[in-house]
């Protein structure tokens, strides 16, 4: 069994009650969205544990091989981006083993977020829509969904009525909106409850969409 993978922990009172997993892109770290959390202003009193974990480093094809943290490999298929599945499948793996840290510090599932931007935020669908117990929610920021065409057939049926947060910048260079809106179609379309967030920005984050990720955690959190 693989270690559980580093990650940068914050707490915003003693004795959390909820936990939220926080993916970072490809070639950052887990320091990236920590800033973040300061600028959501969750009250108090929700007593949240955040995780930041740090990705494995690897060769990154599209790169040009260069070694650097990501959830998988990427490659050039015909022009576009495509993941690679045997990346994406070894970090969902070390992604459910964070979930089930948290569980085993007394957090239960329906109190833990998985949330990820870019290729972090691929890996809170892949690994959120198949965890076999209900989340209090998945986060999906300025991403895709990773092997689609497998999920229909591996989802969880117990996360299903999950809430599901996608964002995405309308001027982004790097993940085209219009694969954000493929995956919220795909989504909608298994029957998923997405809400879809779309702001005037490139490959990032802006104020207007932090308030409303703030918004969106105290609602998912509010009961935890």
């Amino acid at each position: 069994m693989s270690t559980v993978l580093e990650a940068i922990e914050i707490e915003t009172a003693p004795s959390p009650r909820a936990s939220i997993i926080w993916l970072h892109g490809l070639g950052a770290d887990g320091h990236d969205f920590v800033p973040i959390i300061p600028e959501l202003g969750l009250p108090q009193t929700l007593r949240v544990r955040f995780v930041f974990p740090h990705a494995p480093t690897r060769p990154v094809t599209i790169n040009g091989g260069m070694v650097m943290r990501a959830w998988y490999d990427v490659v050039d298929a015909g022009g576009a981006r495509r993941e690679v599945e045997a990346g994406v499948r070894e970090s969902q793996r070390q992604i459910e083993a964070l979930i089930a840290r948290e569980r085993g510090r007394g957090t239960p599932a329906a109190s833990i977020v998985l949330a990820g931007f870019s290729q972090g935020g691929a890996m809170a669908l892949h690994t959120g829509l198949r965890h076999p117990e209900r989340l209090a929610g998945i986060m999906a920021l300025s991403c895709f969904l990773p092997l689609g065409a497998t999920l229909a057939a591996e989802a969880s049926v117990a996360n299903r009525e999950a809430p599901v947060f996608m964002a995405h910048g309308t001027h982004d260079p790097l993940i085209p909106l219009a694969r954000g809106r493929e995956a919220r179609d795909a989504l909608t379309a298994l029957g998923y409850r997405v809400e879809w967030r779309q702001y005037a920005m490139p490959h990032a984050v802006c104020a207007e969409e932090i308030a409303d990720v703030a918004r969106w955690l105290r609602d998912v959190l509010g009961a935890a």
